[in-house]
């Protein structure tokens, strides 16, 4: 049995009350997860040999039911099924090119039960932390960096991520309160700073502005305009089919 049984045994428990009714006319998130796994299959790109380009953006289209019940389950599915597609990158030596996101949407013209998967590639900037195809079937554990956001999580698996409102971050904060380019998470030699880019209202971590850069730590809160997110270090598991 492999790591990604683990990872839907895990889902289910995560929403294991949203669906105490038992009705089969529901999204079930093992099924997205699966979906997910497919949708890195079918539409990855081969640039190179040994090198795999795979989508790192993911939209879950539900009907209007499921909606709702997406609501109820909130970030803790998506930061579950962030990490089915990380592991998934790795297991099958697929390379990103930018942080992982995976949202819900409201798609009226589905039926209960019913949902559908829109991917795309997103370029990131700066130097990508990437995948080895080559790796050995089990890894040792390592701690992948995220940025939880409005009930999103971004996998921070790159050496710098621009945070503002323009359309070239790396992640949109839709915010009057964000520059445009306004904040940068760099990541090098397992530490990752928050850098304040010369922002008009500034960046706080922890409630402390940032004045040039700043460590972040497995909690820290981080502000910008009215925006607040978390920044967490996830444990990954050993790899293995």
């Amino acid at each position: 049995m492999g790591i990604l049984d683990n990872v839907e045994r895990g889902l289910e428990k995560i929403v294991r009350g949203a669906f105490s009714t038992g009705s089969r006319s529901q999204v079930q998130p093992v099924e997205i997860a699966s979906a997910l796994r497919r949708e890195l299959d079918n539409k990855s790109i081969t640039l190179a040999e040994g090198r795999t380009l795979a989508p790192n953006v993911f939209t879950a289209r539900l009907s209007d039911s499921d909606f709702v019940l997406a609501q109820e389950w909130g970030s803790t599915l998506a930061e579950e099924l962030c990490d089915v597609v990380i592991k998934h990158v790795n297991s099958q030596g697929y390379s990103l090119r930018g942080p992982v996101k995976v949202s819900f949407t409201r798609d009226e013209d589905l039926k209960a039960g019913v949902f559908e998967i829109d991917s795309s590639t997103e370029k990131q900037a700066g130097p990508k932390r990437s995948t080895t195809p080559n790796a050995p079937t089990r890894q040792p554990t390592r701690v992948q960096p995220v940025l939880d956001l409005d009930g999103q999580r971004y996998s921070l698996n790159a050496g710098s991520i621009i945070l503002g409102r323009s359309s070239e971050a790396d992640i949109l904060v839709d915010d009057t309160g964000v520059s445009r380019k306004h904040l940068e998470i760099r990541t090098q030699g397992g530490t990752t700073q928050a850098v304040d880019l010369g922002s008009t209202n500034g960046s706080y971590v922890n409630g402390q502005r940032v004045q040039g850069q700043i460590d972040l730590t497995d909690g820290s809160i981080i502000t910008m305009g009215r925006t607040r997110m978390t920044f967490r270090l996830i444990s990954l598991p050993n790899g293995g089919r």
